[in-house]
C-alpha cells in the first residue's frame, strides 16, 4: 500500500460561487468533502501545497489524510478542476473513507523488460490500450500500479489483465472477460510514392529519348525543303493564280 500523505485545510464559512471566489483571491483552493454518511463540508486548501501534491502524480488514486482545523479524516480525491490557462487547481472534491471501506479507483499500469521483447527489438511498437485499470479495492490496500512483463513477447501478441497478479481483495470492475491492456504492434510501413508522381517521372524519362530523335528528323525535313524549293505540291484542290484583267492599269490613271 502507498504511503498516506497529509494535507491541511480549513473550514469555509461561505459556500457557493461568491465564497469560492473569495477563497481564490487569498491564493487558496475551494473544495468539498462528502460521503461516509456525513454532511458535506466546504473547505479551503493552500494552492501551492495542493499543486505540489497533484504534481507527484496518481493524485486521484491516492488515499490522503485531510486535516481540517485539527480534525483528521481519511479521504480520496474524486475530481480536480484546473484553470484552462494557468493549469492550476481551482476546485477539488474529496470522498470520506471509513474503516474497512472498499472503493472504486483507477490504478495506473507500467511495463518492464521492454529490451527483452523480440517483437520490440525487431521494430515493433508497444500499443498501450489502457493506461489505467479501474478496480474495486480496500481503502487501505490500493495498489500503486499494475506491472506487466514484456519479456519474450513477439509482434502480434496481446497483454491481458490476467498477465499480472492482482493483490488480495482487488478486483477489476470488468469481470466478464480477460480484457486487453496493451499489444505489440508491427512497425509503421514507409509511405509509398504517389502514383501521379511516379507516372510523371516515367513520362519525363520516356520523353527524353524522343526529344533527341526529333532533332535529326527536323534536320532532314529542312534539307528536303531546300532541295525541292519552297513550292507547295500541286493537288486537286490547288487553284491557279488569278490573271490580271486587261486594262486594269488604264483604269487607275
Amino acid at each position: 500500500m502507498a504511503q498516506v500523505s497529509e494535507i491541511k485545510a480549513s473550514a469555509r464559512k461561505r459556500s457557493g460561487t461568491g465564497g469560492a471566489r473569495a477563497v481564490r483571491r487569498e491564493a487558496q483552493v475551494p473544495g468539498i468533502v462528502y460521503g461516509d454518511k456525513g454532511e458535506p463540508q466546504a473547505v479551503a486548501l493552500d494552492q501551492n501545497e495542493l499543486s505540489i501534491l497533484i504534481g507527484r502524480g496518481k493524485f486521484l488514486s491516492s488515499l490522503l489524510e485531510l486535516d481540517v482545523d485539527g480534525t483528521k479524516v481519511r479521504v480520496i480525491p474524486r475530481e480536480v478542476q484546473l484553470d484552462p490557462v494557468k493549469d492550476t487547481p481551482v476546485h477539488v472534491d474529496f470522498q470520506r473513507v471509513g474503516p474497512g471501506a472498499r472503493i472504486r479507483v483507477n490504478v495506473p499500469v507500467r511495463f518492464i523488460n521492454e529490451g527483452l521483447s523480440p517483437g520490440l527489438k525487431r521494430g515493433g511498437v508497444l500499443n498501450i490500450v489502457r493506461h489505467e485499470v479501474e478496480v474495486v479495492a480496500p481503502a487501505d490496500g490500493i495498489p500503486e500500479y499494475f506491472e506487466f512483463n514484456l519479456e519474450g513477447l513477439e509482434i502480434g501478441r496481446s497483454i491481458h489483465i490476467s498477465a499480472t497478479k492482482l493483490p488480495e481483495g482487488v478486483k477489476p470492475t470488468i469481470q466478464n472477460r480477460d480484457f486487453t491492456v496493451a499489444t505489440i504492434a508491427g512497425h509503421k510501413i514507409e509511405e509509398e510514392p504517389t502514383p501521379g508522381a511516379a507516372a510523371a517521372t516515367a513520362e519525363g524519362a520516356a520523353a527524353a529519348p524522343g526529344a533527341e530523335g526529333a532533332a535529326p528528323a527536323a534536320e532532314g525535313d529542312a534539307k528536303a525543303a531546300s532541295a525541292g524549293g519552297a513550292k507547295a505540291p500541286a493537288g486537286k484542290d490547288a487553284k491557279p493564280a488569278a490573271a490580271a484583267k486587261p486594262g486594269a492599269d488604264k483604269g487607275k490613271k
